[in-house]
C-alpha cells in the first residue's frame, strides 16, 4: 500500500453527480500522483463506484496497485424508484441495501463486487459498519473472510467503521490483518489513540485511516462546513478556524497539518482522501508532500482546545 490512498465513495456520486469523464480523470490523476491504493464499496452508488473504479483502473497493471471493497450491505435489485439520496448518493434506487454478515451473503456480494470491478481477486476485504451487527458480524462474518482467504480470492482480511471501539475488539479477539478507521483519528477527534492505535501497534496489525478531514470541516472550515457527514458545530467550526491560522501562520495549510497529523503514527500504514476530480487529487498530493514545522506542533499543543 501507499502511503496516501484514494477513496471511491466520491465516484459512486456522493452528495452530487459525478461524470464518468471525471472519475476516470480522478482515478488517472491519482496514478499520476503515484497512488497505487484505492478503496470502495458496493455502498458507495449502488455499485457505481465499484464499475467506475474497475473501468478505470483496467488499463494498469494489476501487480501494481492494491484494491479494497467491502461487504455487509448486499444489493438487491429493487423497482421502488426514485434516487438514492437518502442514503447520501446522487444516483438512481435500481437497487437496495440488505443488511447481511452471514457466510452466504458475504459469498454473494464478493462475487458480485469482483463482476463489478472486472476482477478475480480483491487484495483487502472490509467488514463494512457491522455496528449494529456485531455478533453475526463476529460469529459468521469474518470466519468468513478468513475462509476467502485461505481460498487466494482475497489477500487480507479487515473490518472498516466510523468507530474505534469495535475496531480494537476485532484486532484484540481475531486475526484481521488491517483496520479502516475513518473519522475518528483527525486533528478534531482522537479517539482512536485510547486503545486502537496502540493495540494494533502492539498486535502488528495495520490501521488505515479514513476521513481525515472529517467529511469537509478541516478541509476548508467556515459557514456551512460539514463534520461527520452533518453541519459542523459552532464551537467545532471555530476550533477548525483557529487551527487554520496556525497553520497559516507557519505557511502550510490546515489540510497538509490533517494529513500529516493521520500519517504520522506508528500504526497507520495509509490514509485515504475522497476526491471527486483530478484537481482535488493533484491537491491532496501535494498536502500530503508537504513537510510540516516542528513549530506549527508546537504552537497547536499550546492552543486551547
Amino acid at each position: 500500500m501507499t502511503r496516501l490512498g484514494l477513496g471511491a465513495a466520491a465516484l459512486g456520486n456522493l452528495y452530487t453527480e459525478v461524470t464518468e469523464e471525471q472519475a476516470y480523470e480522478a482515478v488517472v490523476a491519482a496514478w499520476e500522483c503515484g497512488i497505487r491504493d484505492f478503496d470502495t464499496a458496493p455502498h458507495y452508488g449502488l455499485g457505481l463506484s465499484e464499475r467506475r473504479l474497475g473501468a478505470a483502473l483496467r488499463e494498469r497493471p494489476r501487480g501494481e496497485y492494491t484494491i479494497s471493497t467491502k461487504v455487509g450491505r448486499r444489493l438487491e435489485a429493487s423497482d421502488a424508484g426514485g434516487d438514492d439520496l437518502a442514503h447520501g448518493f446522487a444516483v438512481p434506487a435500481t437497487h437496495r441495501r440488505v443488511w447481511d454478515f452471514t457466510e452466504d451473503g458475504i459469498r454473494r456480494t464478493l462475487d458480485a463486487s469482483l463482476e463489478r470491478l472486472g476482477l478475480d481477486r480483491v487484495d483487502i476485504v472490509y467488514l463494512h459498519d457491522p455496528d449494529d451487527h456485531a455478533e453475526v458480524a463476529f460469529r459468521e462474518g469474518y470466519p468468513a473472510l478468513e475462509k476467502l482467504r485461505s481460498e487466494g480470492v482475497v489477500g487480507a482480511t479487515g473490518a472498516g467503521m466510523n468507530q474505534a471501539e469495535m475496531l480494537t475488539r476485532f484486532v484484540r479477539d481475531t486475526d484481521v490483518d488491517v483496520v479502516l478507521c475513518a473519522g475518528r483519528y483527525t486533528l478534531l477527534d482522537r479517539s482512536a489513540l485510547t486503545e486502537l492505535l496502540p493495540v494494533a501497534e502492539e498486535r502488528g496489525v495495520s490501521v488505515v485511516i479514513g476521513g481525515p478531514f472529517n467529511s469537509g470541516l478541516l478541509a476548508d472550515p467556515g459557514p456551512g462546513s460539514t463534520y461527520n457527514y452533518a453541519q459542523a458545530p459552532a464551537g467545532l467550526t471555530d476550533r477548525a478556524l483557529r487551527m487554520k491560522e496556525i497553520a497559516e501562520r507557519h505557511g502550510i495549510t490546515l489540510r497538509a497539518a490533517a494529513l500529516a497529523f493521520c500519517a504520522a503514527h506508528p500504526a497507520v500504514t495509509g490514509v485515504l482522501v475522497g476526491a471527486r476530480s483530478a484537481a482535488e487529487v493533484h491537491d491532496c498530493a501535494a498536502q500530503f508532500a508537504t513537510p510540516i514545522p516542528a513549530a506549527f506542533w508546537r504552537d497547536l499543543r499550546e492552543e486551547p482546545s
